[in-house]
């Protein structure tokens, strides 16, 4: 269908992308996909039962698979809202108007990760309570907004969010225990599964980035936050409904992802092959740098200047064959070139078009 759809092909050098779809998937994976779109399950014993297996190997009290991280925020803060109320969950934006629904969130994790993060807090019922400032924020600012009707503190573990002055993730989990409210970590595209679920009581993963499962979400934490959590489908949750197709395929990559060691298919001497070759092209300059959230992950940072980097960037999506990189520094003259997704070829693609769109352009 990709023929009869007309789609352009796309490099991918931004990184796992929702808007390229996320990750691609094991052959393993797609087999149980396919063994899954022909059989008949009971949906709420496949999600039990899903959950228990993840728990299990993740070594978390409870777990629960969604249609995407967004979904499981949303999720989330109605859970928190409605708890185990059917009333509520059935009618989660009046019961919210009523009764606490306020969420805390530094300023500088407020972020717009391609949809606003508190557009999904809201979506559960939730008001945002921002604190802080976007250059700083301290314990004292999330305490004093601490109220009766606070339901829970939000940490964005993510390279979105702003990086230095803020509350630590360590010194919000001691916030919270102190306070005796509920610590929802988001940390989405994260690869250490293990680690979140020891700091928060509820913590929200893509199935699709570290994972590289299909489009999906992942929600793990103390227990009886999740069984209210699975209450939502009487809800909310209806409309994040996730096929068993993609239930199914998130738990077997899961157990992919954690039985295999990391092996990229490109190195960090192919990054720096690659950096070598473009810094010979007139007016590039380059550097390999660490992801800025402190991931074990390694990008070319290319400098084009400021001024003509724009032109660059669109000029790469706009070929026969769509180059996507890591813009976020763009309005500094730089893109990223993120290698986790490139297949082999790629690297000498993108030199080759880089090159080109320059001579067209000018220096």
């Amino acid at each position: 269908m990709i023929k009869e759809l007309g789609l352009k092909k796309v490099i991918n050098a931004s990184g796992k992308m929702t808007i390229l779809g996320g990750s691609t998937v094991d052959k393993e994976i797609t087999s149980v996909i396919e063994e899954a779109l022909n059989i008949y399950v009971e949906m709420d014993d496949l999600q039990n039962k899903s959950g228990e297996y993840i728990a299990n190997i993740l070594k978390c009290e409870a777990a629960y698979i969604t249609s995407s991280a967004s979904a499981g925020i949303a999720l989330t803060v109605a859970s928190l809202i409605a708890k185990d109320n059917l009333s509520a969950i059935e009618n989660i934006f009046k019961h919210s108007k009523k009764n606490p629904n306020k969420v805390i969130i530094q300023k500088g994790h407020s972020v717009n990760y391609g949809a606003p993060i508190q557009t999904m807090v809201n979506l559960g019922g939730g008001e945002v309570v921002e604190v802080g400032y976007s250059n700083e924020c301290k314990k004292e600012h999330i305490e004093t907004m601490i109220d009766e009707d606070t339901i829970a503190l939000l940490y964005v573990k993510s390279h979105h969010a702003v990086q230095k002055n803020m509350v630590s993730l360590e010194e919000m989990s001691e916030i919270a225990r102190r306070y005796e409210i509920p610590l929802i970590i988001d940390a989405a595209a994260e690869e250490d599964l293990r680690l979140y679920p020891k700091l928060g009581d509820i913590v929200v993963y893509s199935g699709t980035k570290a994972i590289e499962g299909p489009t999906s979400g992942l929600v793990v934490g103390k227990e009886k936050y999740i069984k209210n959590i699975r209450l939502q489908n009487k809800g909310i949750g209806r409309a994040f409904k996730i096929g068993r197709e993609n239930i199914l395929a998130i738990t077997k990559a899961l157990d992919i992802y954690l039985n295999k060691k990391k092996n990229n298919k490109i190195e960090i001497k192919d990054l720096e092959e690659f950096l070598e070759k473009v810094k010979k092209i007139k007016g590039v300059t380059g550097k390999i740098s660490k992801d800025s959230s402190g991931r074990e992950i390694y990008r070319v940072e290319l400098d084009f200047g400021i001024g003509r980097c724009e032109k660059i960037k669109d000029k790469l999506k706009d070929g026969e064959i769509a180059i996507y990189t890591r813009d976020y520094l763009c309005n500094l003259g730089k893109l990223e070139i993120d290698p986790r997704p490139l297949k082999d070829g790629d690297l000498d693609i993108i030199c080759n078009r880089i090159e080109s769109i320059i001579k067209e352009i000018g220096e």
